[in-house]
């Protein structure tokens, strides 16, 4: 699949919705046939004649959160309290909206002698489900180590299921970690705190020369970077994507 396929306008009905973390839904909507996009990349979404709006407008961008593979389109955002959000929660099923894309370059690279290390805060797991459940069902030889950021399991969108991959992608390695587990009313076996140097240590010990992978809030990938920056990591190894107001 080609990361530069040109954007084009698509009206697509809303298929099915539900909640895949506290606070997190996701959004089904048909796929069109021709649609072609790259695991990782994103569209623009707008509302067709919503029946509120407000000041930050009727379009928003959105990971790709299904793979290619999947049949239909999905998407998964934080249910903030705006119009947008609110519509988008009630609109009946069938309700067309217009999406264009796909955009960005959040993609993985063709080198699988590489591995790749994926570091997602919260919501800035959508990009890298899409990667990961397309790597396994086309059995790609990368080596890809996840590790995903929240502040307690029921924060975290599609655990179970990143969790579960594993059985069926040897290559694939999965660190959870989980930062308020005092809030939490779930038990966590995994890692607690930030992704830091001492974590990437600890589970990359044998992983060599790697390519990295970043999505999350804004302060989360902009600490990340540095971080990396700081151990050596070059900048050409690094590819980012930020997950403002969601």
């Amino acid at each position: 699949m080609n990361a530069e396929a040109k954007p084009t306008t698509y009206q697509v009905k809303l298929k099915d919705r539900h909640e895949v973390a506290e606070g997190t839904m996701a959004f089904q909507f048909e796929k069109p046939a021709q649609f072609v996009f790259t695991p990782g990349q994103c569209i623009d979404m707008s509302l067709m004649t919503p029946p509120e709006t407000d000041a930050e407008g009727n379009v928003r961008a959105f990971s790709i959160a299904s793979a290619p593979e999947e049949d239909v389109l999905m998407v998964a955002t934080r249910m903030r309290d705006t119009a947008f959000k609110r519509v988008l929660r009630t609109m009946p099923l069938g309700t067309a909206v217009t999406i264009e894309g796909p955009f960005g370059n959040l993609v993985l690279h063709a080198d699988a002698t590489r591995p790749a290390v994926l570091l997602a805060g919260g919501i800035g797991i959508t990009p890298f489900r899409s990667i990961l459940l397309h790597a396994m069902k086309e059995k790609l030889a990368h080596r890809m180590i996840l590790f995903y950021s929240n502040r307690r399991p029921e924060d975290a969108a599609f655990l179970g299921e990143l969790q579960a991959l594993q059985r069926d992608n040897p290559q694939y390695t999965f660190v959870g970690t989980m930062t308020e587990l005092e809030h939490s009313h779930h038990s966590w076996p995994g890692e607690r705190g930030v992704v830091n140097q001492a974590m990437l240590a600890k589970f990359l010990k044998n992983v060599i020369a790697p390519m990295y992978y970043l999505a999350g809030p804004p302060g989360m990938v902009s600490g990340l970077r540095t971080l990396l920056n700081e151990i050596g990591i070059k900048r050409e190894d690094i590819r980012a994507e930020e997950f403002a107001g969601y």
